[in-house]
């Protein structure tokens, strides 16, 4: 789908099924989210549309990390709102519904700002949608951000095969959601409120479902997802590598991923999962934010610079082929040069075959957004330019160090030009391997896991041969 929602002429032909048309924006939990309301639907009735113009329910499921990620929404739904109006003088059913984190944050202001809303719905009540759509249909525009009591996921309908089907080999599975850390610049515990771990049978047998739909790699999802714990069968409580430990037991589970981590949450039973489980994939992404000990105290992140590095040597030890990503905020209130310095030194040291950073800005009820000396506009783009060309030259360094090596790779889907296969490696990276020029057997498919050579280092992709036994 498009990243703007466009008017688009209007579809012909009869609508036996209500259709559904959902515009993801943020993080992969939100893009799971979307997939479940996207099942409940299709429980209650609806049919799945990637065509704007054929749909009578649109939904959009939002973030709230970046700034101006509410005003983002309201010019989209300034587009829908010309699109109901032609909808409603034809007589045609137009529902806008918008979730997700800024749903949350702004509540009823989103109908008050948007007369064209229909419904408001924070993450916590997915559940409850199809619900929510009856009553916007019986008594008008709804609103339900209040946080569940009952278990969502509990509620929520078995994933739908078909669907799953369509989404892939590789899939999300929220384990773990909110976060208890409040750190100051982030809005998360405010939109997705405590942290909350799923139960293990639940993601046991979710997890099943999927490989029973074709999903041979599943990447465990939470806000701070290492913080999942859980009774471990005998009345034990565990943590993640133990939950890893028994999805990895799943026939025909091939590999193994999680994200967002928290520094605070790595334990021993985690760590030990990078060197003993066969199918967790050598790839970690875990946040520091800043190298600066003065700046990470007014983050709250309750971790110094030095902490993260021995941690980052436990785990390297663990497993020395891991690949580390991070993030990076620049030009957080208060940051001086030194302590951007602190930072640069940070990176450095660690060195990091990926990382996302960003400029900080401020987010409406933070504590981030009332602290003095923020940092000029022209500051924070400056830091963030010099940080980003260390990040990209440590991770071109990291795709070349791959040029050579013999790996694993899962066929994802087919390539841009006729011929090409694309994967991703243990390490994440995009492969793009040739099946023209490699000799790949004809029964090769979408799924397998072929053994391949990494011949050269694109500045986005590997490309790869097959090794011939």
């Amino acid at each position: 789908m498009s990243e703007e929602l466009t008017k688009v002429p209007e579809s012909k032909g009869s609508h036996a099924k209500r259709k559904v048309f959902v515009k993801t924006y943020g993080c992969q939990m939100n893009v799971y989210d979307s997939a479940r309301m996207t099942d409940a639907l299709t429980s209650d009735g609806y049919e799945e549309t990637s065509d704007l113009a054929d749909a009578d329910l649109v939904l959009i499921n939002t973030c709230h990390i970046r700034e101006k990620a509410a005003e983002k929404v309201y010019s989209q739904l300034g587009r829908l709102r010309e699109m109901k109006k032609s909808r409603q003088e034809r007589g045609r059913e137009f529902i806008i519904g918008v979730t997700g984190c800024v749903a949350q944050a702004e509540g009823d202001e989103i109908l008050r700002r948007e007369k064209s809303v229909d419904l408001v719905m924070g993450p916590q009540a997915y559940h409850r949608l199809p619900e929510a759509l009856k009553k916007v249909r019986e008594s008008g525009p709804s609103v339900d951000t209040d946080y569940a009591i009952e278990d969502k996921f509990e509620h929520l309908p078995a994933q739908n095969r078909k669907s799953v089907q369509a989404r892939g080999v590789s899939a999300f599975l929220t384990v773990q959601e909110g976060c208890d850390k409040f750190c100051t610049f982030c809005v998360v515990p405010y939109t997705r409120g405590s942290e909350v771990s799923r139960p293990l049978a639940q993601i046991m047998d979710e997890a099943r479902q999927l490989v029973e739909a074709g999903v041979r790699e599943i990447t465990l999802l939470g806000q701070n997802v290492n913080a999942w714990h859980g009774a471990d069968g005998n009345g034990n409580e565990a943590g993640l590598g133990m939950l890893l430990e028994q999805l990895s037991q799943i026939e025909g589970l091939a590999r193994l991923r999680y994200t967002t981590s928290h520094p605070r949450d790595m334990d021993d039973g985690l760590i030990a999962a990078h060197a003993t489980n066969p199918k967790l994939m050598p790839y970690l992404h875990l946040p520091v934010q800043a190298g600066s000990d003065r700046i990470l105290k007014a983050m709250n992140r309750k971790h110094t610079a030095s902490d993260y590095i021995a941690l980052i040597k436990r785990i390297r030890a663990a497993n020395p082929d891991l690949a580390l990503s991070g993030d990076f905020i620049v030009g957080f209130p208060g940051e001086t040069d030194e302590d951007f310095e602190e930072t640069m030194r940070l990176i450095e040291e660690v060195n990091y075959a990926q990382a996302f950073s960003f400029k900080y800005s401020p987010r409406p009820g933070t504590p981030g957004a009332d602290m003095p000396d923020h940092v000029p506009e022209d500051v924070k783009s400056a830091r963030l330019e010099r940080l980003q060309a260390l990040l990209i030259k440590q991770q071109r360094e990291f795709a070349q160090n791959c040029v050579g090596r013999e790996i694993d790779l899962l066929l994802e889907k087919p390539g841009r030009m006729e011929g090409q296969l694309v994967g991703r490696s243990p390490w994440l990276q995009s492969v793009i391997i040739d099946t023209k020029t490699s000799k790949i057997g004809d029964n090769i498919k979408i799924g397998d896991i072929i053994r391949v050579r990494i011949t050269e280092a694109g500045p986005n992709s590997l490309f790869a041969e097959f090794a011939e036994a």
